[in-house]
């Protein structure tokens, strides 16, 4: 019989490697909004689940992960939209906040703290003119973005924690 070589020997280490790298990824990507970040969470736990056959996490546990990724999704759009309709947001202010959200991303943390309040405020202000509401507009806007990244933070943590549970109750 033919022994296995070095690599395949490796293989699965490599997968695990390569599954917990974009599960990193995504869960930067929960906070940063050009990353998809629960999909990538949800991939690279899908690979870890594949290398070991869904033998400890399989159809059930999966199913729960993919569920609340979805739920992630839901609550980043309604977080978002909430806040800014809470505070009577114009179109204009919900697509200069994501305008400002992806101009923000290449100006570093801070860009994408203020990025997403200067462009509701921008909007807002082509929108109606005026000052203050478009202040309130901004200020709405941005603490529905920071609730959206908090709630699916929890998410991407729960996850990951669905998927360890998954496999630890079965021979982990």
């Amino acid at each position: 019989m033919r022994q296995p070589s070095t690599i395949t020997k490796m293989e699965p280490i490599i997968w695990y490697v390569l599954a917990a790298l974009i599960v990193i990824v995504g869960l930067v990507g929960t906070v940063l909004p050009v990353i998809p970040g629960t999909i990538l969470i949800f991939a690279g736990l899908l690979i870890a689940a594949w290398v070991d056959h869904f033998a400890r996490v399989g159809v059930v546990g999966l199913s729960i992960i993919g569920a609340l990724g979805i739920l992630a999704f839901v609550a980043d759009f309604a977080a978002s939209v909430l806040g800014a309709r809470r505070v009577g947001a114009s179109p204009q202010a919900l697509v200069g906040a994501t305008l400002g959200g992806l101009v923000g991303l290449f100006l570093g943390i801070p860009g994408m703290i203020i990025g997403p309040f200067i462009g509701a405020v921008g909007g807002e202000l082509l929108a109606r003119g005026r000052l203050a509401q478009a202040g309130k507009v901004g200020l709405g806007t941005w603490l529905g973005l920071v609730f959206a990244a908090v709630v699916k933070v929890v998410i991407a943590f729960m996850m990951i924690a669905t998927f360890m549970a998954f496999y630890l109750m079965n021979g982990g």
